[in-house]
């Protein structure tokens, strides 16, 4: 007997062996090659997505991938200077912005949950207005990059270039995993690459207002993130 196999299994499974051949292959690769051979392989099914943070992987893509989606979530709870360097990047980049927000309003969430949710359960808070919209927004791509480090903080420190993401079922792209923040410096400055002002401001991390904060002479660069929680990550990349 002859069993057949699901198109939707094979085609995971194939994305699966793509990206662990890749990973390998790619390790040592500058990071314009990893994004050629993410736009060569799945074209528009690519996206990257951005904090807004820096446009530093968005410039990278679009030059291999002009018009490339950019998503950008919209919790709700950003700086006024993140929606800003949103806005530029759309404006002056050959990119397309795709802005996700969460399912629920901050007053609607504040309604079900009591107000300031995210000083009392921030893990709850990521998940409803971070987590859940991107694995919304991710459905139309088989592939997305992000712009992890290695250097960042000991739980990125293991980052592939190129990896599966088994909860999303998506090859998920951090070609610049291996580079320092000497690195992003420079290439910023050699391309001009917008960045958010609050860089400029003392913080070395920008999230969410309610949970940044700017970081003290010697403290780790991702300290003002969650400050008072030992929560370190929003559970995007877990």
């Amino acid at each position: 007997m002859t069993t057949v196999q699901d198109p939707q299994e094979a085609s995971t499974a194939h994305h699966r062996q793509l990206a662990l051949d890749a990973g390998r292959e790619l390790e040592d690769a500058p990071a314009l090659e990893v994004l050629r051979w993410a736009a060569d392989t799945f074209g528009s099914r690519f996206c990257v997505t951005s904090s807004m943070e820096d446009a530093v992987v968005a410039h990278l893509a679009s030059r291999v991938l002009p018009g490339v989606h950019v998503v950008f979530l919209d919790t709700g709870y950003h700086f006024p200077e993140t929606i800003g360097t949103r806005d530029a990047v759309a404006a002056v980049m050959d990119v397309e912005v795709i802005t996700l927000t969460p399912r629920q309003s901050v007053a609607e969430q504040d309604a079900q949950y009591g107000p300031r949710l995210h000083d009392r359960s921030p893990d709850l808070c990521c998940a409803m207005r971070k987590v859940q919209p991107l694995e919304e927004g991710l459905r139309a791509y088989d592939a997305w990059a992000t712009g992890l480090r290695r250097d960042e903080s000991p739980a990125r420190s293991l980052t592939p270039v190129v990896g599966w993401d088994e909860r999303r079922q998506k090859v998920k792209v951090s070609p610049i995993a291996r580079w320092t923040q000497q690195d992003v410096d420079a290439y910023i400055a050699e391309h001009g690459v917008l960045t958010n002002p609050l860089l400029s401001d003392g913080y070395a991390s920008v999230g969410c207002a309610p949970c940044t904060r700017r970081v003290l002479e010697g403290e780790d660069a991702r300290a003002g993130r969650w400050a008072g929680f030992s929560k370190t990550e929003c559970g995007l990349h877990l």
